[in-house]
């Protein structure tokens, strides 16, 4: 297995608590995630150390030659630690991919930093391709959440 691990930082206009919120619920990653059409099957579950932890289903779209689309059902297991401003993300794709995000949200001012590190494992041969979406990914979302976070 391969394995490829990136980080990013960056600042939204919004508090603290706003951000979390909005990064805790399962259906902000649609769109979010410019890969991400729908979300289901969210549920509560316990983790192996009885933990709370959020399970639910992200659906990416892939498109190919504009007409061809595969949508990849992926699991996705949240667990949030709120008095810490850190939210972390197991995600199982098939394929053997596996992705560990981490997200930790600092106070800045009247806004929020946000530090993601990405820790990607994957076949080999899907090296370029697994990492090169995952980066276009992040990059979108930081955008697309300081887009959503802006002050009107």
């Amino acid at each position: 297995m391969a394995k490829a691990v990136l980080e990013h930082e960056w600042r939204v206009d919004a508090g603290l608590d706003e951000v979390f919120r909005h990064l805790a619920d399962p259906n902000s990653y649609i769109g979010l995630s410019p890969l991400v059409v729908t979300v289901r099957d969210v549920r509560m579950a316990v983790d192996e150390r009885d933990r709370p932890v959020l399970d639910y289903i992200a659906v990416e779209r892939f498109k190919f030659l504009r007409k061809l689309r595969w949508d990849n059902p992926i699991k996705v297991r949240m667990r949030t630690l709120p008095d810490q401003g850190k939210l972390a993300q197991s995600v199982k794709s098939p394929g053997g991919v596996r992705l560990e995000s981490t997200v930790e949200l600092i106070a800045d001012g009247d806004g929020t930093r946000i530090l993601e590190r990405l820790d990607l494992s994957m076949p080999a041969p899907l090296k370029g391709f697994v990492t090169g979406q995952a980066r276009s990914v992040q990059l979108f979302r930081a955008a697309e959440l300081a887009r959503r976070m802006a002050r009107s």
